[in-house]
């Protein structure tokens, strides 16, 4: 038995227990679909699958509370598969390994799948419990939001009948988001033809990892390192000081995710080897100088390894490689009314090259639609003049703050009663489901909240044990005093 069945609200933890058992990496949810949908059907409650692969299920008023408004509770079911180097972890098969740390729940090598776990798995502990005073709830659990909320945005119109949206995707307990990003995701892409490696040539594989990596929405504006764009840095240098040439890039590999790893093979002439490796040993000593208080342990090492019988032709790479240095990464700007909230910054999410083809994807998001535009544009340049194409897909737009909703209000209340203090309410720079659903459903009251996770998106990820019952009382009582139609 996992030792985190013993937490409480042991309906919330015994939930996200047994969804730990299920795989469901992004792109790969057949198994929790059908968990879902077997889930409900024990507990008694309608449910069915739409066709854009959400489970939809609904649960009846509790007597004497017809008349209060339909709340839909709102989470996604999938989750971002990072794990370590050293993890031999397949996301596909293999169940998530918890264990508790202090006050945190953590997963050994991997994400913890916190989001969206404990989102579902208090709409799981709402749909099964028996006491619970409420009116009118659906339920949408949506699909494969981490790889580009495809769940949401093909979300069938009609389908849903609810007045209110509850979105249990919220990463900080005490803060109520009323507003969020939109993003946009940029592919730029080129095929090329190997060229022939020089067979008097060496070749070395320079590995950069240790970074923090993190979430490329609510963890942007703290300057962590983006492990492409160190090793764009290295890489120029060498090609221009060492008569290094580019065989192979593979850097990051979730688009939402800052990128924590990366490695490159480069071929060069046998007598400037040994330049290179001191030169990587100079390059980590100023990577830890730079991002002192910010990464720790940043590992930068080089090792000769066999060479290949091709690289990348000169051209093509000197353009690539300068692209991938120019190309903007990170915050772009902050809201001028808002000074400590990101409005617009680009990840540099995805770098592979190798084989005759080159492909970079960067996600790009934006408080401000007219400046995510101009991001995009700015990236689209920068590929273009190295000769790549550029293409744009899964944009959504923001989710604007409504000031006058009634259930921020009525939930503001809530929490002071319970808790004695005030929430925080505020708009993050996290893209949020919230403003594709609104699009489909444009009469809906919102708002987010959730517990306290750190580091999602990384291999760090944890959930903070104490803020799980504060936030399962609060949605209880939400559900309690929702207001009359």
């Amino acid at each position: 038995m996992s030792e985190i069945k013993n937490l409480q609200p042991e309906c919330i933890w015994r939930n996200f227990d047994a969804l730990t058992q299920v795989p469901r990496p992004s792109g790969h949810r057949e198994k929790v679909q059908q968990f879902l949908l077997e889930f409900a059907k024990n507990a008694g409650v309608e449910a069915f699958q739409d066709p854009a692969g959400n489970i939809v299920m609904r649960k009846p008023a509790t007597p004497g509370m017809e008349d209060r408004k339909t709340v839909i509770l709102q989470a996604h079911m999938d989750m971002v598969p990072q794990k370590t180097k050293e993890s031999t972890h397949c996301f596909e098969t293999d169940p998530i390994q918890t264990w508790i740390d202090g006050e945190w729940v953590k997963a050994k090598g991997t994400t913890l799948g916190a989001d969206d776990g404990l989102g579902i798995a208090a709409i799981m502990a709402v749909m099964e419990d028996k006491d619970l005073k409420h009116g009118p709830i659906e339920a949408l659990c949506t699909a494969d939001e981490e790889s580009g909320m495809f769940g949401a945005n093909d979300l069938p119109a009609g389908e849903l009948s609810g007045e209110i949206l509850l979105n249990l995707d919220t990463e900080t307990e005490g803060e109520m988001i009323i507003g969020s990003a939109g993003g946009l995701d940029i592919t730029a892409t080129m095929e090329y033809k190997e060229a022939d490696t020089d067979p008097d040539d060496a070749a070395v594989k320079v590995t950069l990892k240790g970074l923090r990596g993190g979430h490329s929405g609510l963890e942007i504006g703290e300057g962590r390192a983006n492990a492409n764009k160190l090793m764009a840095r290295f890489v120029r240098s060498a090609i221009s000081e060492n008569d290094a040439r580019l065989a192979t890039w593979n850097g990051g590999n979730m688009r939402n995710a800052i990128p924590f790893e990366c490695e490159v093979v480069l071929t060069l002439p046998k007598e400037n080897v040994e330049a290179v490796k001191v030169a990587v040993a100079d390059w980590c000593e100023l990577f830890n100088e730079e991002y002192k208080g910010i990464e720790s342990g940043i590992e930068f090492f080089a090792e000769e390894v066999e060479t290949p019988k091709t690289e990348v032709p000169e051209e093509i790479q000197d353009n690539v490689v300068n692209a991938i240095y120019a190309c903007h990464d990170g915050v772009i700007r902050y809201i001028p009314s808002i000074p400590n909230i990101v409005e617009t910054s680009s990840n540099l999410a995805i770098v592979n090259i190798g084989g005759g083809k080159a492909a970079v994807k960067i996600l790009a998001r934006g408080a401000s639609e007219s400046m995510k535009e101009y991001l995009a544009e700015t990236i689209e340049s920068c590929f273009n003049m190295a000769g790549m194409k550029v293409a744009f897909s899964g944009g959504y737009g923001g989710w604007n703050p409504n000031p006058d909703s009634e259930i921020v209000k009525v939930m503001a209340g809530i929490y002071k009663d319970l808790f004695g203090n005030e929430p925080t309410i505020q708009v993050v720079h996290a893209g949020l489901e919230c403003s594709i659903i609104l699009s489909k459903y444009p009469g809906l009251d919102i708002c987010s909240f959730g517990p306290t996770l750190l580091s999602p998106h990384t291999a760090n990820e944890r959930a903070h044990i104490p803020s799980v019952p504060k936030f399962w009382e609060f949605l209880k009582k939400t559900l309690e005093e929702i207001p009359v139609k």
